[in-house]
């Protein structure tokens, strides 16, 4: 215990064994007859109205890795790392077309992923299975990333070693796997009563104690002036890169599976429509997340060694008493617990659902399919927290950056499938490959750069493409996400015509125009219970069959 802060460790102790709590009593929140089923286990039996979707919504998309690296990249890149705010404006009204079609025809016919849907959609198990495996792959270096922030807080009160986070891990896999999305649901509540808390206080109280936003302010151009010249605006290069890099995020961050996930549970589409207008209130909350990088800045923090993330941890332990950074870092950690349950739920869901199901046990029953997906959820968080303990951390969020990429590839089969058919299954295929081995290859090709300019690492280091590499004569960079998923439409829409021209067949549509705008579920289309788990005892196989 030496070096450790009690005061700061108890408070955050004290807030974890609340969430741990109420994660096991989830379960017995809008009780199921059994939460053996995905509908239940794993979308929370699709009934989540206004709030609490807000809230789940609202602790999926806004983590504790937002909250530690956002302003650690305003303190260390200055205006660049405030991108993450208009792409979270920008975004709501873009989804908006999409979820809402993509709710009806789901809850129409039963789909707990977006798989489901692109494997009905296209006839294809092929295209869902990539679909699957991509939003896998995506989402596992995501789940880490919510390690990172409750990395932050442990350096930061003083705690050493590995095990503390282990058993933070090992607890939340346990009340996840025994209440599935009930629990992050309700925990959500106080995991976004805390954030919010903590950011009115620190935009009070921080600028107060610094002198005011225009001392703030002045420290931030001091330190960039110093450094690129172009002070806390974005240089002219770079507003390519930034526009670009926020349009992509925007396209990206409802794809992702666990975003999805917590649509699909919203009980109706007027729920829906009032969280798409409602959930900017993070965005502007995100505003004032990202410019605590300043406020670091002006306070003189440094980085606990080199971990940039601990910035706002130690600005907090700064500027506040100890009881009081002890609630912010309950919150940065309560918010790393909330998405990494939602996330593994989601993985889960596309394992059991596109591929256990799919290709391994067609016959499987409900009960299995929810005893798969709580298993995998296991494995799931278990691979982040070995990912964090045996990978450089910096490393990872590389990871995350390139996951953004990957899962923008998914975008012409689920976003544009919702809206047409055109696209040929055989065509989405070869684009998704094309979309994904350009990607891959610029990634590849981006080195990671020091503050002095020099090469830090040759390959894998960022998600903006240099157009003087495509042979333009041009200083500014795009995201790479863009420049990938504009090779897979391209390739699609050949391959398409190409299909098409030749007559080949493109599968039967198992939709039909009426789900697409369906305001309540149609329990017709439902996934029926395994008859012989419903049969009376004693029932004849012609009685079980008819049931």
């Amino acid at each position: 215990m030496d070096g450790v802060n009690v005061v700061e460790l108890s408070i955050v102790i004290f807030f974890f064994v609340v969430v741990t709590v109420l994660g096991f009593v989830a379960s017995r929140w809008r009780r199921a007859e059994s939460l053996m089923h995905l509908d239940e286990w794993g979308l929370g039996g699709r009934n989540f109205g206004t709030w609490v979707t807000w809230f789940l919504l609202g602790g999926d998309l806004y983590t504790a890795y937002t909250f530690v690296a956002v302003p650690a990249l305003m303190f260390g890149a200055g205006a660049a790392g405030f991108f993450a705010v208009p792409y979270t404006v920008v975004i709501y009204p873009l989804v908006f077309l999409v979820v809402i079609r993509l709710w009806s025809v789901s809850h129409v016919r039963g789909y707990v992923t977006p798989a489901d849907f692109v494997r009905a959609r296209f006839d294809s198990p092929g295209l869902a299975l990539l679909v699957a495996l991509t939003g896998i792959v995506a989402t596992m270096p995501y789940i880490a990333l919510q390690l990172v922030g409750i990395e932050a807080i442990l350096k930061a009160m003083g705690v050493e070693g590995e095990l503390p986070l282990i058993v933070a891990f090992v607890i939340l896999a346990l009340y996840t796997y025994n209440s599935g999305l009930r629990a992050p649901a309700l925990i959500a509540f106080v995991k976004d009563t805390l954030i919010y808390l903590t950011i009115i206080v620190a935009v009070i109280v921080i600028p107060v104690k610094l002198g005011g936003w225009d001392a703030i302010f002045g420290a931030a151009e001091e330190k960039f002036s110093a450094g690129t010249g172009a002070g806390v605006i974005l240089p002219a290069t770079g507003q390519l890169g930034y526009a670009t890099l926020a349009l992509g995020s925007a396209l990206a961050l409802f794809l992702y599976p666990h975003s999805l996930t917590g649509v699909l549970a919203a009980s109706n589409r007027d729920v829906l429509k009032r969280n798409m207008s409602a959930l900017p209130v993070y965005s502007l909350a995100l505003g004032f997340i990202a410019l605590l990088g300043f406020m670091a800045i002006a306070a003189g923090v440094t980085p606990i060694g080199e971990d940039g993330n601990t910035i706002v941890p130690v600005l907090f332990q700064e500027m506040f008493p100890s009881w009081f950074a002890g609630v912010a870092f309950a919150a940065i950690g309560i918010g790393a617990l909330v998405p990494a349950a939602i996330m593994s739920i989601a993985a889960a869901n596309l394992f059991t659902r596109n591929i256990y199901k799919e290709f391994l046990k067609r016959d499987a029953t409900p009960r299995q399919e929810a005893q798969v997906a709580k298993i995998v959820s296991l494995v799931v968080k278990f691979g982040a927290v070995a990912a964090i303990l045996f990978i450089d951390p910096q490393f990872s969020i590389d990871l995350q950056l390139i996951g953004g990429v990957i899962i923008l590839q998914t975008l012409p089969a689920v976003a544009l499938g919702l809206y047409t058919r055109w696209l040929h299954r055989g065509g989405l295929i070869a684009g998704w490959f094309a979309g994904m081995a350009s990607g891959l290859l610029m990634l590849y090709n981006i080195p990671r750069l020091g503050p002095d300019g020099t090469v830090v690492r040759e390959h894998f280091g960022g998600s903006s493409f240099a157009l003087s590499k495509l042979g333009l004569d041009s200083a500014s960079s795009v995201y790479t996400g863009l420049l990938a998923l504009l090779a897979n439409l391209l390739v699609a829409v050949l391959v398409t015509v190409v299909l098409r021209a030749m007559k080949v067949s493109d599968g039967v549509d198992a939709t039909a125009p009426a789900d697409y705008t369906a305001e309540r579920e149609d329990p017709t289309f439902r996934e029926l219970p395994d008859p012989l788990e419903s049969a009376p005892p004693g029932a004849t196989g012609g009685e079980t069959a008819r049931r």
